[in-house]
């Protein structure tokens, strides 16, 4: 094998290239510095709002989360150049202004979630019934062994956090991810995030929505979120629900008693038979009555998967509210199967950003670092779709969606040199690189105002 002579050189280089693509979209396709403008005054040479969060964003793209990973570019021009800024920020001042104004920051960057979406008009994917998928879920974030504000322990069974995220479209785009102390319970603040999270939506599309529950939001105060939603403006595309059914206390006997009189069983294996019917109900709450519909599935076991028999036979009773009552049993199911594909985009939340493990001791700060985070995710999304699901994109296997991983891969973490030629600069990537011509299209994209 040939040996390799290692040396330095004077080129400027760099390895992430795709910044350019990132601080684009911030400083194009947001109003991030002027609303960031508007937190307070600074001292005359102190370091501008925006330029912290647009640099904390960017550690996140590059899928760096921890305050101490800056200080790899703070000699590192081109991370300056493209992001737009003045200099780069040390650790300490970093760490120091997301603390002491992180509610503000907060609410900046959560309007920047949404700015980015709009302006950049991002087509979103309906399902096969026309309705826009809209689910809200609870995932929890493990940081044991740790004394930040808020840890507490979760329905998981470990110590961390039990934030709230909602995704929009068969894309994911993430609307907001609200921080929550472990402890918290899934519904407690549910009604009030609802509400925000379906004025989002309405800012993006005006096709009819599907918003999708799990069991522990069974609550009929979320379905009068969703009512009243609709009432305000009735010429509006409704928004519909799907909310898993928590049994509690229910007896699996009863209902198995009921579904022998009233519904219809069908045998997909020896041992097994399961039952499917829908029943109504009317319930009050703050004093409205609603009509409500209920798909319920039996499913009666006397022989397991492995073809033991059983000597008591093991009884599943699971229901599911919903509005959509032109549905059959087994398309309402196979709808709120579909929701389990939110599991994903937690996982990417997690570990292609790597904030699973927030940074900072204070829990207003990692409730800012959860806001960026859906920044970056959107962005990220943004490239992937319209970067590597093209015929120009490298060969890859067919996906509705590229994970984020794979455009971080692809499109930030890129080798090339940046030149300095008269008053402008150039980045040259390699002769034969397989993205060049996407980066181009990407970046005349974003630099369109």
């Amino acid at each position: 094998m040939r040996r390799l002579i290692i040396t330095e050189s004077a080129a400027d280089l760099t390895s992430h290239a795709g910044l350019a693509l990132i601080g684009l979209a911030l400083n194009e396709q947001t109003n991030l510095a002027a609303d960031a403008a508007t937190v307070g005054p600074l001292r005359r040479d102190a370091m501008p709002h925006a330029d912290i969060l647009a640099s904390y964003v960017a550690l996140l793209c590059l899928g760096k989360s921890d305050f101490e990973a800056i200080n790899g570019f703070r000699e590192d021009a081109y991370f300056a150049t493209a992001l737009g800024l003045a200099r780069v920020p040390s650790e300490g001042i970093l760490r120091q202004r997301m603390d002491e104004h992180a509610p503000a920051y907060r609410r900046v960057v959560e309007t920047a979630v949404i700015d980015v979406l709009r302006r950049l008009g991002v087509p979103l994917t309906p399902l096969d019934n026309g309705l826009m998928p809209l689910d809200c879920d609870v995932t929890p974030f493990d940081n044991s062994n740790t004394k930040k504000e808020g840890v507490s322990r979760t329905y998981k069974g470990m110590d961390g956090y039990a934030p709230m995220a909602a995704y929009l479209g068969q894309e994911g785009y993430c609307l907001e991810f609200e921080l929550r102390e472990g402890r918290q319970h899934c519904q407690k603040g549910t009604p009030a995030f609802l509400q925000r999270v379906l004025a989002k939506a309405r800012q993006l599309t005006r096709a009819p929505l599907l918003l999708r529950l799990d069991s522990g939001n069974d609550a009929l105060e979320n379905i009068a979120v969703i009512e009243a939603h609709n009432a305000q403006d009735e010429s509006a595309a409704p928004v519909h629900y799907l909310v898993k059914w928590n049994p509690r206390q229910e007896s699996p006997e009863h209902w198995l008693a009921y579904a022998e009189t009233h519904a219809e069983w069908s045998t997909p294996r020896a041992g097994k038979r399961v039952a499917l019917f829908d029943l109504y109900e009317t319930r009050t709450h703050a004093g409205e009555t609603y009509r409500l519909r209920r798909v319920m599935r039996v499913i009666e076991r006397t022989i397991d998967k492995r073809g033991q028999h059983l000597l008591v036979p093991d009884i599943a009773i699971e229901g599911w509210w919903t509005s959509l009552l032109w549905c059959d049993e087994e398309t309402v199911i196979a709808l709120y199967a579909d929701h389990g594909t939110s599991e994903q985009f937690h996982s990417e939340f997690k570990t292609d950003l790597d904030i699973e493990r927030l940074p900072s001791g204070k829990f207003a700060t990692n409730a800012l670092v959860l806001a960026c985070a859906a920044l970056a995710y959107n962005i990220l999304r943004w490239l992937g779709q319209h970067g590597l699901l093209g015929a120009d994109a490298p060969p890859r296997h067919r996906a509705k969606r590229r994970r984020l991983r794979t455009v971080m891969q692809e499109l930030i973490d890129l080798a090339a040199r940046l030149i300095h030629t008269g008053r402008r600069l150039k980045l040259a990537f390699a002769y034969g690189c397989p993205v060049v011509h996407i980066f181009q299209r990407l970046y005349a994209r974003l630099a369109c105002t």
